[in-house]
This record gives C-alpha cells, structure tokens and sequence, in this order.
C-alpha cells in the first residue's frame, strides 16, 4: 500500500482529490492538511510515500515548503496558476497538475507515481532480469502503394490530417493512411513526443521552446509548432530534466 497526504488549503480541492484517491486501490489516504505546517507535522507522524501538494497557500507555499524538506515523499503539485510548472520541476515534482483536475489526469499522474515507489522498493529490475531486447531505429510505413523505411533521426515531425499522417524529413516528406494516435503508440517514447493533437515531434530535432510553440528547423528554416494545453506539463517535465 502506497501511503499518501493531501496539502491544500482548499477544502472542495481536498474533497476532489480525496475522492480520486479512494478510486485507486493502491493509495491509501492517511491525512489532509490545510497548511504546509500540518504537513511537516504529518510526514513526522506518518510513513508518507505520496504528497499532493497545493503550491498557493498561507503562511508557507508548497514551493517553498518543499525546499525545506531534506527527504521529501514523491511530490505531484496541484495548482489553478500554469506559471509555476517550471519551478515545479526544478524541484524534482514528479508530475504538475493543473486545476480543475480531471480523473483521467489524475490517474495518469498516480499510476506514474506507483510504478515508482514500487520500483524503488523492489531495488529497481534487479540482476536475474533479463536482458532488454535492443528496439530498431526505424519503422516501416505504407506509403505509394510499398512499405517505405523511415529512420527515426530523419523524422523531424508528424503532423495529423483527418485520417492521414505527414512524416516531415529533412529533404522529404511521406504521407501514409494512419491515425496519430495509432502511431504513437508505435513510435518509442523516449524519441517522439505528442506536443499537440496534430503535431508529433522528435525531441532530438527540437532547437527551442519559446513560449507555448516548439521551434525546429525544417528545410533550412525555423519552424514553430504550436503545444496544445493538454501536452505542455509533459515536455516542461522532459526540458526541465534536461536543463542546467
């Protein structure tokens, strides 16, 4: 069981989260706290695995709270403002969800939170595991009536249309009958990331973030892609990793 607290300073925010958290067998809800005061005082009584913590609230916020913590629980940040995503992450937040909070995101962001806590405690895969079977770096596409390969460094992105795709490369394009979301679920994770409803990107040809677009160079010229609302906290989750 994966024990976890609620800090929000809001009473209807904890009833949502509360009633969410009694969906997902795996947690186990051990305390609410209006304040970042009840929860230093919590994490002392209670072995906490999981913090959903309100980043806007009296006295103390969740930001800086966090900051005071020499072994802070898995944190998710709850939040109404999209501003402090950036300093969430910094702060090594596992996930950043946004008011008004939808089950569905929440769940995505649990399951995320469970699949670590019980990773850490099995020590990770271990040494009898074995081996990863090496994934290839290309994919085959119907296009033109044949099956095209298209290496994964080509591709600079996919944009959607209806019930096709367009697979932008650096001198080339191919267009196949396929929908995005079948798609990505076929492309590797780690390589391609879904910034839009239209639009899959390769984080190796990304050359900016600027603002709510995604520059890259496409035949010599920038190139910005729009990042839908549904996608941002995810690729500030990867920039953020990956910045100094």
């Amino acid at each position: 069981m994966i024990n976890a607290i609620i800090v929000d300073d809001e009473p209807l925010a904890q009833d949502v989260l509360e009633t969410y958290i009694e969906k997902i067998p795996e947690l186990n809800l051990v305390k609410k706290c209006s304040n970042a005061l009840e929860a230093n005082d919590a994490l002392k009584e209670e072995k906490v695995d999981l913090m959903f913590l309100d980043i806007q609230m009296p006295q103390l916020t969740g930001v800086d709270f966090v900051k005071t913590l020499s072994d802070p629980p898995i944190v998710i940040f709850t939040t109404a403002y999209p501003n402090y995503a950036v300093e969430g992450f910094e702060l090594n937040a596992l996930d950043y969800l946004l008011k008004p909070i939808s089950l569905e995101r929440f769940m995505k962001a649990a399951n995320k939170a469970i699949a670590q806590i019980e990773l850490k405690r099995k020590g990770g895969s271990g040494p009898e595991a074995a081996p990863a079977e090496e994934e290839p770096e290309y994919i085959f596409v119907k296009a033109d009536k044949k099956l095209v390969k298209i290496n994964y460094h080509d591709i600079i992105y996919i944009e959607g249309l209806k019930d096709y795709v367009i697979i932008r490369q650096d001198n080339s394009r191919v267009i196949t009958l396929q929908t995005m979301k079948s798609l990505e679920e076929k492309l590797p994770q780690h390589i391609f990331k879904r910034i839009h409803r239209s639009y899959i990107v390769n984080i190796e040809r990304i050359d900016a973030v600027v603002g709510n677009m995604v520059e890259v160079v496409e035949k010599g010229k920038a190139k910005h892609l729009p990042i839908g609302k549904n996608y941002r906290d995810e690729l500030l989750e990867i920039v953020n990793k990956n910045r100094l």
